[in-house]
């Protein structure tokens, strides 16, 4: 069931293979005069179901920045690489003035690949990304899989499972470029809650002042202050008359006391690494 609000818009209202058949249209117009679109300045760049749909709605709305033309998420990095550079300058406006431009996709914080790739096409670029309760984001992960039909297994099976279903997708990635591994992508509740080696992977090749990290607690509670830090991390001015509705939440089961044990021990020692890697500690260490 639904918390708050969706994410649902004009354009999803659009039945599926009439949206993506616009999209394409649209995408092959845009391409023929890719070289004259920026590339972003900006990227948010995770954690899956930590509230990036929220944070981009609350930054699209700043006048000084501009938001892909099509979707939240290009996915560019990730999933549609080898479609090449100019099929993602297509994405963005022709024009954007002195306007920061950005895209969310929050795929981009777990996979292995990114932070060279990123590194390698606008290496001067900001990076946000926010980081949730690693076990509160399981199991939300977990829920969101099995609600669009991507998991049968419950999430007791679905963890013991991972190892197995993780196991030579990451040779693969790295051997071929074109590689999109499902389980990766889907099946990966544990992994994604490990973010040490996550930042580790970005701290390796930006520097401090290019990456902010937000805690998700903050941003749920008070998303007007952590508004407030991205505006001061892009050198924006702070956004006036925002509103910060919450988008694509749901209710739904919590787990129960065994499962998020074994989730919570799976964690601890990348928890641990986690204050001195950022500088401050997350709420969910602080309150534990």
């Amino acid at each position: 069931m639904l918390i708050g609000r969706r994410d649902t818009g004009q354009r999803r209202s659009i039945p599926g293979p009439l949206r993506r058949a616009l999209k394409s249209s649209r995408l092959a117009a845009a391409r023929a005069d890719a070289g004259r679109r920026p590339l972003p300045d900006f990227l948010v760049i995770g954690g899956q179901r930590c509230g990036t749909t929220s944070l981009f709605r609350y930054i699209a709305q700043h006048p000084g920045v501009v938001r892909p033309a099509l979707d939240k998420g290009i996915h560019y990095f990730d999933t549609n690489y080898t479609n090449g550079v100019g099929w993602y300058r297509a994405h963005f406006p022709r024009s954007k003035g002195s306007r920061l431009a950005f895209e969310a996709s929050p795929y981009y914080l777990f996979h292995p690949l990114i932070p060279a790739r990123i590194a390698s096409l606008i290496p001067d670029a900001k990076l946000i990304t926010v980081l949730r309760d690693p076990v509160a984001r399981a199991v939300s992960h977990h829920n969101h899989e099995r609600a669009r039909g991507f998991e049968d297994l419950d999430l007791l099976d679905a963890i013991e499972a991972e190892p197995g279903r993780m196991a030579g997708e990451i040779e693969k990635m790295v051997t071929d470029p074109g590689y999109v591994s499902y389980a990766h992508q889907h099946y990966s509740y544990v992994g994604r809650g490990r973010y040490a080696d996550q930042l580790e992977r970005y701290q390796a090749l930006f520097p401090a002042d290019r990456l902010l990290v937000l805690d998700s607690d903050e941003l749920s509670r008070e998303p007007a202050t952590a508004m407030g830090r991205v505006t001061d991390f892009l050198g924006l001015d702070p956004l006036t008359g925002g509103t910060y509705d919450k988008w694509n939440g749901y209710r739904y089961d919590k787990g129960d006391d065994e499962v998020r044990a074994r989730l919570a021990e799976a964690f601890a020692d990348s928890d641990a690494r986690l204050p001195t890697l950022l500088g401050w500690t997350p709420e969910w260490m602080a309150s534990s």
